[in-house]
């Protein structure tokens, strides 16, 4: 018996740590965006936080939040084990935050202004090896999320949570979308993909408290 309470008080845990990305990333990020000399939503990502003197903060969310993401796929594992999503719905949580870390360790290359003394138009053409990468990173995350959020599609409809159901399409969606039209909408790119990261790290992080009130329940 305390065996078993351990193991569910682990798999909290874990859950826990998912349920996390998404307000810690943020958290993060607005600080810096409104503090940051020179940095400007509009056009400037999120991502080119991780340049200039205080880069170091931005490179340590990505890769603090993407060990959080990883911990809340091991939960979702240990959870959902021989139950649907049990399996790609944890391993994609999981890449996920794989995603993330990557795109801590490669940063994006200066451009629109940021750091201070950037290019005021956009960086390098073509664009570094490790701005590549950092590219690779984000897109890697992105594609987890949108399949995922299918995946889970599948075991909310089984289980009757017709809303968690919506909510999961939405989001995979309002992702899809928001991507896109960063091409369409250029001068306001900062500010799309930002909410793109929103509606992507909400879900993780939705997903994973949702994942923990079911472990509460159980017996």
């Amino acid at each position: 018996m305390q065996g078993s309470k351990d193991d569910a008080g682990l798999t909290k845990a874990l859950l826990f740590c998912g349920a996390l990305t998404g307000p810690l990333f943020f958290a993060v990020a607005i600080i810096q965006a409104v503090a940051r000399p020179g940095f400007n939503i509009r056009v400037n990502a999120l991502s080119q936080l991780s340049l200039g003197d205080l880069g170091w903060i931005q490179i340590t969310s990505f890769l603090l939040t993407g060990l959080l993401a990883v911990a809340g796929a091991v939960g979702a594992r240990r959870l959902l084990k021989g139950q649907k999503a049990g399996t790609w719905g944890a391993i994609l949580i999981g890449t996920f935050g794989l995603g993330l870390i990557i795109a801590g360790i490669f940063p994006p290359d200066p451009g629109f202004g940021f750091p201070p003394g950037a290019p005021a138009g956009p960086g390098p053409m073509p664009m570094s090896g490790h701005a590549d990468l950092h590219a690779l990173g984000f897109f890697l995350s992105m594609l987890s999320l949108v399949a995922n959020c299918f995946v889970f599609v599948r075991r909310f409809g089984s289980t009757g949570q017709r809303g968690w159901m919506v909510y999961s399409i939405v989001s995979a969606v309002a992702t899809i979308v928001l991507i896109a039209l960063t091409n369409v909408f250029m001068s306001w790119a900062g500010v799309i993909v930002a909410l793109a990261g929103a509606v992507a790290f909400g879900w993780v992080s939705a997903t994973a408290a949702r994942l923990r009130a079911e472990e509460r329940r159980m017996p």
